[in-house]
């Protein structure tokens, strides 16, 4: 099916300014704003919270019982769970933790991959993830990877979580996160990549407002949106 309107895909490590920026440009564009991040990290409180362990014996057949029970619902900036708002949940660092490991896992990538695919079949979208240009829509119009210095990242991941309260400290941080880029990196399933044809843009040193202008000038550049 050809869409009307283009997807664009935004890959990239944590704290690569991967949502914000999506969310500005999609606001800019006028498209809907896909965050798949919530998305594994809803994914990652249900299993917890069913008490399984990433590590344990017959994990894929437990993950599929509660995945099938389990609903993620988007309002706006809010992420619920079986209609309950977690948005406040999702983002402590051990969540994260936990939808990194669960989302090696093949039926949490397989339920996520069609639950995205449908939210972005028609276009008029623009997704952030780890595998959106590679995996998920690997036909998508557009396809950006946005990058960072290690440390850049692990600062700004550090500030995003004192801005909502969250307790960490710095250097945990910086190691929490360099082992996120390790363990997403080296799984075998839809491992975080760039695409071939993806055009990369370092965000080290640019503002919220330059990187989004950099990718709407492109996409409004080659296409009527």
């Amino acid at each position: 099916m050809k869409r009307v309107r283009p997807v664009v895909a935004i890959d990239g490590p944590v704290g690569a300014g991967k949502s914000t920026v999506a969310r500005e440009l999609a606001r800019a564009l006028g498209f809907t704003y896909v965050n798949t991040g919530a998305m594994y990290r809803a994914v990652a409180v249900a299993l917890s919270e069913a008490g399984v362990k990433s590590d344990s014996a017959g994990v894929e057949k437990k993950v599929e019982s509660v995945l099938q029970s389990a609903h993620v619902g988007f309002d706006g900036e809010r992420i619920t769970l079986n209609g309950r708002d977690i948005s406040n949940i999702i983002s402590n660092p051990e969540v994260s933790d936990l939808a990194s490991r669960f989302s090696a896992l093949g039926p949490v990538r397989a339920r996520m991959r069609e639950l995205q695919r449908a939210a972005g079949e028609k276009g008029g979208v623009v997704m952030e993830g780890r595998d959106i240009g590679t995996a998920v829509f690997p036909d998508a119009e557009f396809k950006f990877y946005l990058d960072a210095q290690v440390e850049v990242r692990a600062e700004r991941r550090w500030a995003e979580l004192r801005a909502k309260g969250v307790a960490a400290d710095r250097g945990e941080v910086l190691r929490q996160l360099v082992e996120r880029d390790r363990r997403d990196s080296a799984r075998e399933l839809a491992p975080l990549r760039r695409a071939d044809d993806a055009i990369v843009i370092d965000t080290t040193g640019l503002s919220i407002a330059e990187v989004v202008e950099r990718l709407k000038s492109r996409v409004q550049s080659r296409s009527a949106v």
